[in-house]
């Protein structure tokens, strides 16, 4: 069953509303492959617009290869890759299901996240265990049990553990954002910081403004709540602030999301005057800004700029800081910065969806956090970093085929690889699929226009002699992907 949210009161276009609705479940998988669309008339009545909207609509998507249309017949989902990953004993079984509607946009993760023993799993844009703290937060966990034996029989403060707001109120001293322990709320990571800015503030029609490309988790997210997504697109400086305004005057947007430090998934450092730019703009137009700043400490040659949050005075950003990454990702511990009734609304979100983070969990960390550990434990982290980087682009110089360009981070965990317009990554994943290589196509990262011509790797969790294997397999099936 085919449901599309449309907003008549938006800016954007139906047609465009359609089309980004009906490709985004074709993407995810949440209409079937070679499924048959509603009729233009039937599509038309349910949703209330003129027939050539819809024309305009089926075009579109034909034209970017969504659906095959077929005199006489109808228009079909084309989705090779989603066709691969089903069998026929599941579609006979469960084939019921497609008549119950459900209002998830997409969600990308099953067709570049495939868990197999032998697989090189370059997708996954987390840390390898190997790096990480493991046995000093196993001794902490010891201890806290034993310090605090009640820990798990009774439930926490909503906003989070007090003395962990107060430690990361220090730790972000050093970031130049002088905050109070008041205004921060312990989350359940960064995703469910951006999850609860969404319930919170964003609704169907609403504008939401991210760079070109994104996480994807993100665009899903907002998505979700009904929200418009505009993108503006990125350079070696971040957002670029020309479009930026045009959007904003054009589309009035209630948010703008943005990943300033190491980018995700470009790895671009967005410049300080671009900062104070966006704040000026928040400032002048009256929106949000949501700072997603997981990577800022994994920098190989020089800190980043100061984060937009140590800019604010006037309360437009809402800071999030992941913890679990580079610490302990089971932990699952985040905070989100944010003043005024902006806090207070998202609290009760927060106990909506979850009464308050696990107490253990807050913890366990808080000692690390509250040490010169912490600072160790980063200088480590950017030097194994660097020399797996190092190595990776090493490796793509002397393997892949000209005409295919990669960013070189200054930080954080990936590499965008851009193609000629003619490769599509998507028929590139399917072919890497087949010797375990797994990596995220590109396509995954844009809330509009989808360019297919790009993927990202990271080269931060496989074991290294993984890492090294997998990224020569890798080069292997892209050159004999381009001789085709």
């Amino acid at each position: 069953m085919l449901e599309i949210e449309i907003n008549r009161n938006s800016t954007i276009p139906l047609h465009q509303q359609i089309f980004e609705g009906i490709s985004d479940r074709i993407r995810s998988g949440g209409i079937a492959d070679g499924e048959r669309l509603p009729s233009i008339r039937v599509l038309a009545k349910k949703l209330g617009v003129s027939l050539m909207t819809v024309v305009k609509v089926y075009e579109r998507l034909e034209k970017s290869g969504f659906i095959i249309r077929i005199q006489g017949k109808g228009s079909f989902v084309n989705n090779d890759m989603k066709a691969s990953m089903k069998t026929g004993y599941e579609e006979e079984k469960y084939g019921w299901q497609l008549a119950i509607s459900d209002y998830v946009p997409r969600n990308r993760f099953d067709h570049y996240f495939t868990p197999h023993e032998t697989s090189y799993q370059l997708s996954v844009a987390a840390i390898s265990p190997g790096l990480l703290p493991n046995r000093y937060i196993k001794s902490e966990i010891y201890k806290t049990l034993e310090e605090h034996p009640l820990i798990l029989s009774k439930y926490g403060p909503i906003q989070g553990d007090e003395e962990l707001r107060y430690t990361m109120s220090k730790y972000l001293h050093k970031q130049n954002i002088h905050i109070s322990p008041d205004d921060i709320l312990v989350t359940s990571g960064a995703q469910q910081g951006i999850d609860l800015i969404a319930r919170t503030f964003i609704g169907p029609g609403d504008v939401v403004v991210v760079e070109m490309p994104t996480y994807s988790a993100a665009i899903d997210t907002f998505r979700n709540r009904g929200a418009t997504i505009i993108g503006v697109p990125v350079d070696e400086n971040g957002m670029q602030m020309d479009i930026l305004q045009n959007v904003i005057e054009k589309y009035k947007p209630k948010l703008v999301y943005t990943i300033p430090n190491f980018h995700n998934p470009t790895g671009h450092v967005l410049s300080d005057s671009r900062r104070r730019k966006l704040l000026l703009f928040a400032e002048e137009y009256q929106f949000l800004i949501v700072e997603d700043d997981p990577w800022s400490e994994i920098f190989f040659e020089k800190a980043p700029p100061h984060p937009i949050k140590s800019y604010d005075s006037h309360g437009h950003v809402i800071y999030i800081k992941g913890l679990s990454k580079v610490v302990a990702p089971g932990c699952r511990i985040g905070i989100l910065i944010a003043n005024g009734i902006l806090l207070a609304r998202l609290l009760v979100s927060k106990a909506n969806v979850d009464l308050g983070s696990p107490m253990l969990t807050q913890k366990v960390i808080l000692p690390l956090l509250d040490s010169e550990r912490i600072e160790k434990h980063m200088e480590k982290l950017r030097f194994a970093l660097k020399l797996r980087r190092d190595k990776v682009t090493d490796i793509l110089s002397a393997n892949l085929p000209e005409g295919i360009r990669w960013t070189v981070p200054k930080g954080g965990i990936n590499i965008w690889l851009t193609f000629p317009v003619t490769c599509h990554t998507d028929d590139l994943l399917i072919e890497c699929r087949k010797r375990h290589i797994l990596f995220l196509p590109g396509s995954s990262c844009f809330s509009e226009e989808i360019e297919k011509n790009h993927l990202r790797i990271s080269f931060s969790f496989l074991p290294e002699e993984l890492l090294e294997e997998g990224v020569v397999k890798f080069c292997e099936i892209v050159t004999g992907f381009m001789n085709k």
